[in-house]
Formats: C-alpha cells, sequence, structure tokens
C-alpha cells in the first residue's frame, strides 16, 4: 500500500478487507479509520484490518485502532486484525485490544 489518498481496499459482500501500511502512524491510520467508517455505512458488518506489510504501529496507530474498533461496534459489525506479526499481537494484548477484536496472527 502506499501513501495515496486511500487505503487498499477489498470487499467481499458484507465484509471489507483493508490493508494496513508498512508503518501505522497517524496518516495511515487515519486512511484506514476512513476506510472501515465507510464501508460501515455501507453496510458491512465484518471489518478484517490485514497488518501482512506492518512492521510498525505507534501509539497514535494505536488509539486510531480503538476508534475503529469503537465505531464497528456501534454499528454491530465485527473487527478482526489479520496477518499481525508476533511482536504487535503483543502489544495488541498488552494494551488490550484483543478484548474488543479478533487477532489473527501471521
Amino acid at each position: 500500500m502506499s501513501n495515496s489518498a486511500q487505503a487498499e481496499i477489498r470487499r467481499e459482500g458484507e465484509t471489507a478487507v483493508v490493508y494496513a501500511n508498512e508503518y501505522l502512524n497517524k496518516i495511515t491510520g487515519e486512511k484506514i479509520e476512513r476506510e472501515c467508517r465507510d464501508k460501515i455505512a455501507q453496510g458491512c458488518s465484518r471489518l478484517l484490518v490485514s497488518f501482512r506489510d506492518t512492521e510498525i504501529v505507534n501509539s497514535i496507530g494505536i488509539s486510531i485502532l480503538l476508534g475503529v474498533i469503537d465505531a464497528a461496534s456501534g454499528a454491530n459489525a465485527e473487527v478482526v486484525f489479520t496477518d499481525v506479526n508476533p511482536d504487535t499481537a503483543h502489544l495488541f494484548e498488552t494494551l488490550g485490544l484483543s478484548r474488543h477484536a479478533r487477532i489473527v496472527t501471521a
């Protein structure tokens, strides 16, 4: 995924797959959040956020992911973080994201 105006996304029925960048920070996180909120508004009931290319998630990225979880929760949509590397999975566990979203490691 490049630093273009939108995040790379795929939609399959009621499931949207959003691909995170190598570095999840404010700029890329806001793109992901915008796409996720758009897909929820369009009726998606499941959001898969793929971290297949992500090496680093900073604190702002974490807070944005919490915003995605909150938006999905308000719409009764499921959030799954996929292809998460072990270090990032540990970070998500430590910060409690795993209580609100399913985490699938790479």
